[in-house]
């Protein structure tokens, strides 16, 4: 019916507005710039592109052919790699993709856990488990949320995992690929990351560089550090031509077919925008998170890992299980406009209930807070998680912050309303 038609705009339209009078600190969320969404608005939403550039099964790909070879050259650029593939749909596709290309089912394969800050995609009920591998966990330093070095090195070595998987949802420092990288050879493992979380931070030579550190294959989405659309990526360097086939096919025809060309067209223009402003956005990104880290901590809340600076990257850990838990201190803040997740934290047995929250400073820092302003969002979260001020009063107060930093940056088109809903009826 045409009133439910109107009535779904309306609704989104209200969401939009609800997100520019928010602190929206979800830690794998982003803003597109106004170019890149254009394009998501575009003529190649409406088509199909199976296959590669030049090789396609359907004819009407000139100027998509063009787009994705040049978003195929800045991925190179950006990445320092020889190997890119921009088909997968999300970062969990990406995933699938790794997965069908690297393993067999009853093959084993390492991973973190969960409760470390593992992706679901790897668990038993994720695509891992879907694709019938054994899943075999590292050991975990718990104190400074990395892997056990030591206890690492004598566990790859031990079960020679046919792939060794590192990346996380709760990406808070490098993995010491460098210092496990001998007995990753030696156990003959394909070194797989997925960089999701941190794939801006990487574009912007801000957190490590995998490919030089020992890894065979990287995926990721592209719309969390990576402010670009909801798509994913393959990348690799000094591939053998026989695995770049596998992971080739395994995009397509194997866990993809079309692959949604007006996102790939705005993850060509986020790329080239990340070339002029990736760095010093990825610096502001991690400059913020530290700021906002050792606010709340002094101000009493429980901080992962204050003794190495709470982060590297993006994103915080914090323990509010004196607070009441995860999932009751994420909707008293969402009631205040403060929206981030609750999050398994190490030693954590359920994910319903968890004890901790996950915030992330990357598009707070899109729309051009600093070190000054992640102070005020300190005293806002401290406000709600502990004082237990009445929300509505706290969330008239994140207006007044949020009030001032609602365009967009670090991209072309700067200074542009960063929440505007593009009406086009």
């Amino acid at each position: 019916m045409k009133e439910d038609a109107y009535w779904i705009k309306d609704t989104v339209k209200a969401h939009t507005k609800w997100f520019e009078a928010s602190l929206p600190m979800i830690a794998s969320e982003n803003l597109m710039s106004p170019l890149a969404k254009e394009m998501m608005i575009s003529d190649f939403h409406d088509r199909y592109a199976e296959g590669l550039p030049g090789k396609r099964y359907y004819r009407g790909n000139i100027y998509v052919d063009e787009v994705e070879l040049k978003c195929l050259e800045l991925a190179k650029k950006i990445f320092k790699c020889q190997f890119a593939d921009v088909r997968p749909i999300s970062g969990t596709v990406a995933n699938m993709a790794v997965l069908f290309a690297l393993t067999q089912p009853g093959d084993t394969i390492s991973t973190p856990e969960l409760a470390s800050g593992a992706h679901i995609s790897t668990a038993p009920f994720g695509a891992v488990g879907m694709r019938g591998l054994e899943t075999i966990h590292y050991p975990w330093d718990y104190k400074n949320w990395n892997l056990d070095v030591d206890a690492a090195i004598k566990f790859i070595k031990k079960e020679k995992p046919k792939v060794a998987q590192f990346g996380l949802s709760v990406f808070l420092f490098p993995t010491p690929i460098r210092e496990i990288q001998d007995a990753l050879q030696e156990a003959g493992s394909v070194v797989w990351y997925d960089a999701a979380h941190v794939l801006g931070l990487i574009a912007g030579g801000k957190f490590q560089d995998p490919l030089r550190e020992g890894v065979h294959i990287i995926s990721a989405s592209t719309h969390k550090t990576f402010p670009g659309p909801n798509h994913g990526i393959l990348i690799g360097d000094n591939l053998t031509d026989e695995l770049q086939a596998k992971l080739q096919k395994a995009a397509f025809p194997g866990v993809t077919s079309s692959h949604h060309l007006h996102a790939m067209a705005a993850l060509a223009v986020t790329m080239a925008e990340y070339e002029i402003y990736g760095k010093q956005y990825a610096s502001q990104v991690i400059k913020n998170a530290k700021a906002l880290g050792s606010a709340l901590y002094e101000m009493g809340l429980d901080v992962m890992c204050p003794h190495l600076g709470f982060t590297e990257s993006h994103t915080l850990a914090v323990n509010v299980a004196e607070q009441g838990g995860g999932s009751q201190v994420s909707i008293d803040l969402e009631k205040a406009n403060i929206i981030c997740n609750k999050n398994m934290l190490p030693g954590d047995t359920s994910s319903v209930k968890p004890s901790g929250i996950r915030l992330g400073t990357q598009e707070l820092t899109r729309v051009g807070m600093e070190e000054s302003e992640m102070e005020e969002v300190a005293r806002l979260i401290y406000r709600v998680v502990m004082k237990k001020e009445d929300q509505e009063k706290v969330k008239k107060d994140v207006w007044e912050l949020k009030k001032d930093f609602t365009k967009i940056r670090y991209c072309l088109n700067e200074g542009e309303e960063a929440y505007s809903f593009h009406d086009i009826f």
